[in-house]
């Protein structure tokens, strides 16, 4: 000890406005009141004035965390090996962090939200406060947070970056780059969160996988095998899909042990999934909740009817979605790849592209946006499975944005020289020109407002000519840095929407072309170790400190990267029927015949490698069947003893 006391650690932050007026009454002003109540809830407060707002910021000691868990029914693993719910008063019998911090930054945040929240009027009476002159009434046991965001009086809520853990993970990740895709995965899930992390470490095993095809097809490339080439194409498809299924294996048993490691079961995931569903119950039959009962005919009626009722309004969305994508988005993709074909010049080209490009984003934004409002109209059990819809019926139109331009170079035109040079435009041309835009956009966006913030001060006090007015506090530079949201708003998912679709389209780019263009591979690879950096450097010093989510695994990517290898499948078997049959006459032949056989080969490769390779590793299973038996013995017992007790008190 050197007798200093470690300064708290300030992680979630209140923006309130600056008042224009002086409350006589100090006792009665809002944001004192706040002040007065967050360090009565065991806070620790620390005001600071930015030019044109106040900032509240906010660290809790380990006590008021636990405390506040305790409340939350936060459930932990224990040094036994059971998930049980968290006491403060056995602190010592759950398992800390890898750093040695009690809780993870999801359940802390989860606590700072629950003790702030939870503030509420607790006296007899209403409560009378006064911001800028303007009375605001507090009801009996009305949440004081919540009335202040209504009232305009809180602007914000919003988590704060840890500037010594961050200025680490700045030199030891981002700015690495001479360790390529090796990343400190264990300091990202502490700081960010499972799923920011779970994010990264699949970037960085895909983009190690990725050096196997891309060594073999670098060496298609430069070796000429004359006749045999032949033979070659077909070998290298049926190594690419087979090197597909098995990453995939091999990265469910990864996201397990990765799960395992930070304290994580798959226990733990189906606790939550069944809330999330007993929750969804409770809304729909809250009228008749004392009294429901599964077995009865009248509620097994209920959850029939609200199962099938959810089941068609998913059948109907998606059918708008088709429809719109078929109707609208296929003639547009098809014109402009006709258009493309046609057009000789180069120039005209890229003009032609970059009016397309402008075009299909705001395209994408509007379909983004109906299918939220889509989902809304779903009977969606839970936040995970209204996120999973919104996936799949996003990537729709992405996926026909992203492909049918191909396949019609490709399929209808057999222009395979045309299908490389736009799969060269896709994967640099178009990767590096989005890579930039994630960073300069955040970037412009932050001065935009930085500059709008200081000259609004400039103006109010009349010093345009005089002394200079800069930020100067480091949470206002935060408050002022855009949030990680995703393209299509940040109703049910953050900014790794947009990683995750870029990652999907790059994938199904690169498998369903792979017959045509080999090397795609390796500038694939390049890509990615780029993104890596760029990504880390984007969340680290672009953007805020995003809110943690509770995710666990890639959800429903997994099961869009397996519907791309089964296309992909097919749409190589047809490149190389184009391949071989130069004339065009699709004729039976024996080599074409020998393609058919391969794809039916293939997809039977697909669906019986996918078993081949366990999910979860030996050590994952073992420890998870411990756990099990650990929680049937421990309630056999608790049963025991209330049944003992019973019959005591019987007797």
């Amino acid at each position: 000890m050197n007798g200093r006391e470690e300064e708290p650690v300030f992680e979630v932050a209140i923006v309130v406005p600056k008042k224009r007026e002086k409350e006589g009454d100090e006792n009665r002003d809002c944001v004192e009141f706040l002040v007065q109540e967050l360090k009565t809830a065991g806070l620790i407060v620390e005001r600071v004035c930015g030019i044109s707002d106040e900032f509240i910021k906010l660290a809790a000691p380990p006590e008021t965390l636990g405390r506040a868990a305790t409340e939350l029914q936060i459930k932990k693993l224990t040094y036994i090996g059971m998930e049980l719910q968290f006491e403060w008063d056995q602190v010592t019998a759950f398992v800390t962090q890898p750093d040695g911090s009690l809780f993870s930054w999801f359940e802390r945040f989860r606590c700072f939200h629950h003790l702030i929240y939870r503030i509420v009027n607790r006296t007899e009476a209403d409560l009378t406060l006064k911001f800028d002159g303007k009375e605001i009434r507090i009801q009996i046991n009305e949440s004081l947070l919540k009335r202040f965001e209504d009232e305009g009086i809180v602007k914000q809520v919003f988590p704060l970056h840890d500037e010594k853990k961050r200025k680490q993970l700045l030199k030891n990740w981002a700015l690495n780059w001479l360790d390529f895709t090796s990343q400190p995965v264990d300091e990202i899930y502490l700081y960010y969160g499972t799923k920011i992390a779970t994010y990264f470490s699949f970037l960085g095993m895909y983009t190690r996988w990725l050096f196997f095809p891309a060594a073999l097809g670098l060496a298609l490339q430069l070796i000429d095998f004359g006749s045999m080439q032949l033979l070659v194409l077909p070998a290298f498809f049926i190594f690419i899909i087979s090197w597909a299924v098995f990453f995939f294996q091999f990265w469910k048993r990864k996201n397990s042990a990765l799960l395992a490691r930070w304290g994580i079961n798959y226990s733990l995931s189906e606790y939550k999934a069944l809330d999330t569903e007993m929750n969804s119950l409770n809304r729909v039959h809250a009228d008749h909740e004392k009294n429901f009962d599964a077995n009865k005919p009248i509620e097994k009626k209920i959850l029939q009817r609200d199962e099938w009722l959810g089941l068609l309004l998913r059948i109907r969305n998606n059918t708008v979605v088709a429809l719109a994508i078929i109707c609208l988005q296929l003639p547009f993709e098809l014109a402009y790849a006709h258009l493309y074909e046609i057009t000789e010049s180069y120039t005209l080209k890229f003009l032609l592209t970059a009016v397309y490009l402008l075009a299909i984003q705001y395209y994408t934004q509007i379909g983004g946006k109906m299918s939220v409002i889509l989902i809304n109209y779903e009977n969606n059990q839970g936040e995970e499975s209204s996120s999973a819809s919104l996936v799949y019926k996003v990537f729709g139109l992405y996926f026909m944005q992203s492909y049918i331009g191909l396949f019609y170079h490709a399929l209808l035109h057999r222009n395979l020289t045309t299908l490389r040079e736009v799969l060269i435009q896709r994967l640099i041309v178009s990767q590096v020109l989005e890579n930039l835009m994630e960073n300069a956009y955040p970037y412009l966006k932050y001065s935009y407002k930085k500059y709008k913030a200081v000259h609004k001060k400039m103006h109010e006090q009349g010093s345009s000519g005089g002394k200079r007015i800069r930020l100067t506090t480091r949470v206002e530079k935060e408050y002022l840095k855009p949030s990680y949201t995703a393209c299509i708003g940040k109703e049910l998912e953050d900014g790794l929407f947009d990683d995750y679709l870029e990652l999907a389209l790059q994938f199904g780019m690169i498998m369903m072309f792979a017959s045509a263009f080999p090397l795609v591979f390796c500038f694939a690879i390049l890509n990615n170790i780029t993104e890596i950096r760029t990504d880390a450097l984007k969340l680290l010093v672009m953007l805020r400190r995003p809110v943690p989510r509770a995710s666990a695994t890639i959800g429903a990517w997994l099961n869009i990267f397996q519907f791309l290898i089964v296309t992909a499948i097919c749409t190589n078997c047809i490149l190389l029927v184009c391949l071989y049959d130069q004339e065009g006459k699709w004729r039976i032949e024996p080599g074409l015949a020998a393609i058919l056989i391969m794809e039916h080969v293939l997809l039977l490769i697909k669906f019986g490698f996918s078993n081949f390779v366990p999910e979860e590793p030996a050590w994952v299973k073992a420890n998870r069947v411990r756990n099990v038996v650990q929680v049937r013995d421990m309630y056999s017992k608790q049963l025991l003893r209330s049944i003992s007790n019973l019959e005591k008190k019987r007797d």
